[in-house]
């Protein structure tokens, strides 16, 4: 792309300039013509008024064509700027895979002077790590060309576009040893000195330190070296305690963070090896592998497209810019590492992997910044210093008035000050100590344990949500998820198992034996589903030598395909009979997918695969039980709406498969043009509908429950139809009986989405299922929500559930079937995609609030009576009855082991029996 924009300059710059001076030259001719006029310039002349008024429109056309000219010399200004700004990007991070290939090409260099250098290894491969690596990294159309391209770049690195490598270990060693591991060297984190450094600058400890110096000088004035160090020593150790105790506790988190951001990137994700698909970790590919992709994934690893339909890479994580890319395996086959698949999928081949690509380069040479502080952290800081403000405050007051008293004589024998008769040296004793008094007023009211046990809270409550599968994203969230008042739930593996089959099905006008389906079909719809069922899908089914099937893929998929290989269905064979012409990837939107498929005898079928009232609203014709097509008429209709309806209400997902004969005459021939073909989705003729029974997860209607006592409102948000919803939000407690599940407790999507913006927030309180839903619904109702004041938690896994999840006060992504799409939009991470791990989320989240209350009132309880006692005392009697050590060391006793004992105390039941937080943000109410 680059090579192809600089190399068109010269000739856009050519032309425009040619343009421009045959405009200039056309202009000045005229202008010479018009010369031997009577008037040029009396356009009321008849003779004259034409030529005026062609030159104003050829002055027109010249200053249109300068624009244009100045349009394009920003455009390249600003395309410039953007590949100067890559390059100098690329010039860094070369810098550092420099010296990290330096440090490595040393380590395993033999040491023994005079050694030659050491070569780029090839590991028998027949291209070397800088050729490959320069391939995909400068985007080089022409390099991968010469190279034989896709097809031929995989014979040089000895792996099959379509079986992926044999997958051994020494293999993959040496791949890893010629070509690199995806992994990349992480910056060094921040060190236990830096951290004693932030600690000591908080305020509080500042005005703990000045008092501590001020103790100390006044001890030694007034009582001698050997015993006026003692107050000020004492507490100077009693704030270094509180600083080493803070920064070891900062350290910690930071390294707890580290785990956490190792274990975020840590994604598993499948890839082709030895002909079948295998679950891997990101950190375990190498080049060579190939690589299935589809909607929502993260690109793992720099690479070429195989084969890709309708596939659309979202770059702006590269290059900066919000523009979805269309690939192409013809004409822009490059993938790079870090970007998502914003839509369609496809199959890619790793070229690059680590530090060979630009991603693991920037990432090198970056580093992630843990010093996240929560609004709650936010807050109490400013508690905090606060009250050590008014503490001073209070103390300067003290000091006035003590002052005044002193030197009136309005104080007790024998410090008492007598004008004339007190000398200079007891006149200043008897000032410091009551300035001594006032520096202890000072260390009473400083809470100096308050942010040590805000961060001891949040710490400790991230490593047991993390070991109750939530991992945490963001800090704030620990704190957020104690204020939700509802959460809106998606249906699909968070309140079931997601583990889908097969259990009813129904083709030729009647529904089919269970126990043998096979035996209750037509050849011809036998032959149909089977083709239908292997083609248009993003899952596969392998077959290994023993016979054994594996079937991979999303839920839905292996349900679909496990029915298809009941069906007798031979996957491969399938789909090597047949090629593809276009993709319409499964929308959610359209909930449907389709493609068309050319047949060896040049018959073209169209296949549809999706929502059962959808495709059956397309559908015109079926399939009988003999295999004949028959119109679909009204009676036909209604007994495949009854079938749907039946299966929904058992709860059962309804997907239909249809399809229709095309004239192969009418396909585009141009590749162009097929890209573009909008394949027909009418007249279709209806094979199959089958029913997917999801059960519930055992324990959702308890949680859901727990839930409702604590006034969380759970809230399903489906794009099942309104059957199914209702079914299973029955029996999971979202809905109490049939009675109540009546608009607009059970609303369809698009009604919802057809309202006004006043109309939704009025009715978005009562909404407990929404069915037919799109992710534009889930977004509306979020909003909604938000707008009636609730805090709004989000459970979502696809890559259209993001904007909701992101809108949401708490986005909670499944870390399972979530795609990587959804799990950067979210707060926290379910690892086991179950919703009674969101409720323990729920459960954590007030814990946080309740801890951090007790503190703060078991604290201030102390510091406020301690306070006004010592005042009391101070301002009636000029001395205070516990002195600067005895508080201080009584705080911070009470601060460090009553932090440590309230912080680390785990959530109880009665948390849930408490009405939630709200949007009310001050923590000690």
């Amino acid at each position: 792309m680059n090579n192809s924009s600089s190399n068109s300059s010269p000739y856009h710059r050519q032309q425009y300039d040619e343009e421009a001076a045959a405009s200039s030259r056309r202009v000045k001719d005229e202008e010479d013509d018009d010369e031997t006029s009577d008037d040029p310039f009396d356009i009321t002349n008849t003779k004259n008024a034409p030529i005026e008024r062609l030159r104003r429109w050829r002055q027109a056309a010249l200053v249109l064509n300068a624009s244009r000219r100045f349009r394009y010399t920003l455009d390249l200004k600003k395309q410039n700027d953007r590949e100067d700004i890559r390059r100098r990007i690329r010039a860094h991070a070369q810098v550092i895979r420099a010296a990290i290939l330096f440090r490595e090409a040393g380590d395993r260099a033999p040491h023994v002077s005079g050694s030659p250098k050491s070569t780029t290894p090839t590991g028998g491969f027949e291209i070397g790590l800088e050729e490959l690596a320069s391939v995909t990294r400068d985007h080089d159309l022409p390099a991968l060309e010469r190279h034989g391209g896709v097809t031929g770049l995989a014979g040089m690195l000895k792996t099959n576009p379509e079986k992926g490598i044999n997958g051994d270990d020494a293999d993959i060693l040496n791949r890893k040893n010629t070509f690199g591991s995806n992994t990349y060297p992480k910056k060094k984190g921040r060190s236990f000195l830096n951290f004693l450094w932030e600690a000591w600058q908080d305020l509080t400890l500042i005005i703990l330190m000045v008092a501590a110096a001020a103790s100390l000088a006044l001890g030694i004035k007034t009582e001698g070296i050997k015993e006026g160090w003692y107050d000020g020593g004492s507490i100077a150790f009693a704030v270094l305690l509180v600083i080493v105790v803070t920064a070891i506790s900062d350290y910690r988190q930071s390294l707890q963070f580290q785990n956490l951001n190792d274990e975020k990137r840590n994604i598993h994700l499948e890839i082709v090896r030895g002909g079948k698909r295998v679950e891997v970790s990101i950190f375990d590919i190498v080049v060579g592998d190939v690589i299935p992709l589809k909607i929502g994934d993260q690109v793992p690893a720099d690479g070429v497209l195989v084969v890709g339909h309708s596939l659309a890479i979202d770059e702006s994580s590269m290059t900066g810019e919000a523009k979805i890319v269309h690939k192409d395996h013809r004409k822009d086959p490059f993938l790079m590492s870090g970007c998502k698949v914003a839509d369609g999928y496809g199959t890619m081949l790793v070229t690059g992997v680590g530090i060979n690509t630009e991603w693991g380069l920037l990432m090198a040479s970056i580093s992630e910044d843990t010093g996240e502080e929560t609004p709650l952290q936010v807050r109490l800081n400013g508690v905090a210093t606060f009250i050590g403000i008014v503490g001073l405050a209070v103390a300067l007051v003290v000091l006035v008035v003590l002052l005044a008293r002193y030197f009136t004589g309005h104080t007790r024998e024998p410090n008492r000050f007598i004008k004339g008769k007190t000398n200079v040296s007891d006149a200043v004793d008897g000032a410091i100590k009551i300035v001594t008094v006032a520096v202890t007023i000072v260390v009473v009211a400083v809470p100096e344990g308050l942010p040590l046990a805000v961060t001891l809270t949040l710490a400790y409550s991230m490593r047991k949500m993390m070991a109750d599968k939530a991992l945490v994203r963001r800090l704030s969230a620990c704190e957020t998820m104690g204020s939700a008042t509802t959460i809106c739930s998606d249906k699909t593996g968070t309140l079931t198992l997601n583990q889908m089959t097969v259990v009813e099905a129904y083709s030729g006008g009647k529904k089919l034996d269970s126990s043998d389906y096979s035996r209750s079909l037509s050849p011809t719809a036998q032959s149909l589903l089977v083709e239908g069922i292997a083609q248009n899908s993003t899952g596969s089914v392998f077959t290994s030598e023993g016979g054994e099937v594996e079937i991979s893929g999303s839920p839905t998929e292996k349900a679909i395909l496990s029915w298809g290989v009941k069906l007798g269905m031979k996957f491969e064979v399938v789909r090597s009979e047949a090629s593809i012409l276009h993709v319409f990837p499964f929308n959610s939107e359209k909930k449907r997918g389709g493609l068309a498929v050319k047949l060896p005898n040049n018959e073209v079928h169209i296949h549809w695969k999706g929502a059962a009232e959808i495709v059956l609203a397309s559908c015109s014709s079926f399939l009988d039980a003999d295999g004949a097509v028959k119109p679909l008429d009204e009676d036909k209709v209604a007994y495949h709406k009854k079938a749907i309806g039946d299966m929904a209400e058992g709860s059962l997902r309804c997907v239909a498969l249809a399809y229709r004969l095309f004239d192969i005459n009418k396909v585009p021939k141009d590749e162009d043009q097929l890209e573009q073909w909008v394949i027909p989705e009418e007249d279709l003729v209806l094979l199959a509908i089958v029913g997917i029974k999801d059960p519930c997860r055992p324990g959702v209607k308890n949680a859901v429950q727990l839930c409702t006592n604590a006034g969380v409102k759970v809230r399903m948000v489906t794009g099942d139809n309104l059957q199914t919803a209702k079914a299973i939000a029955l029996e999971c407690g979202i809905l109490d009986s049939d009675a109540a599940a009546t608009e607009p407790n059970l609303i369809e999507g698009k009604v919802f989405r057809a309202l006004s913006d006043s109309a939704r927030e009025e009715i978005a309180d009562k909404i407990s299922v929404m069915g037919r839903s799109s992710p534009n619904d889930k977004l509306l109702l979020v909003k909604a929500l938000k707008r009636r004041g609730h805090v709004v938690a989000v459970t979502g896994d696809g890559t259209n559930d993001a904007p909701a999840l992101h809108e949401a006060d708490i986005g909670l992504a499944m870390g399972i079937a979530g795609t990587e799409v959804a799990k950067e939009s979210s707060d926290i991470i379910i690892l086991d995609d179950n919703f009674s791990s969101v409720v323990k989320v729920v459960r954590w989240g007030r814990s946080v609030y309740a801890n951090i209350q007790k503190f703060i009132q078991f604290q201030l309880t102390v510091n406020v009576a301690a306070l006004i006692i010592n005042v009391v005392a101070a301002v009636t009697t000029g001395e205070v009855p516990l002195n600067a050590v005895q508080l201080l060391w009584v705080n911070l006793i009470m601060d460090t082991l009553g932090a440590l004992a309230l912080a680390t105390e785990p959530p109880t039941d009665h948390l849930m029996h408490r009405s939630p937080v709200g949007r009310r943000l001050d923590c000690i109410e």
